[in-house]
């Protein structure tokens, strides 16, 4: 899971701008129900140059037992200065937050 994702950000990054977004990072941290990945994305203004402005997305792992020793999924990603929302992927999560600022 973690190689495809990298594998999909590092294709997204070389295509430049086809999301009006650019990935800075992407982390894997924890183990268990401590387990989160983390990415950072640099969003564009309307002519397509880069802002400055960033946003930084998270999802935890998703636990089936009480102990928290069984997990094999994700939550959703959320937008971490805007918890209250939720999305099923980094991509729409990234738009969202960057649409926010006024940016694509």
């Amino acid at each position: 899971m973690k190689k495809i994702l990298f594998i999909i950000i590092t294709t997204l990054s070389v295509c430049g701008n086809t999301f009006a977004y650019q990935v800075l990072s992407t982390k894997e941290f924890g183990k268990g129900d401590a387990k989160n990945q983390n990415i950072v994305v640099k969003c564009t203004t309307d002519g397509g140059k880069l802002s400055e402005e960033t946003c930084s997305l998270r999802r935890y792992a998703k636990c089936a037992d009480k102990d928290k020793k069984n997990c094999n999924g994700w939550q959703p990603w959320r937008d971490l200065r805007d918890t209250n929302a939720s999305y099923s992927d980094w991509k729409s999560a990234a738009s969202a937050c960057c649409k926010k600022k006024g940016l694509r």
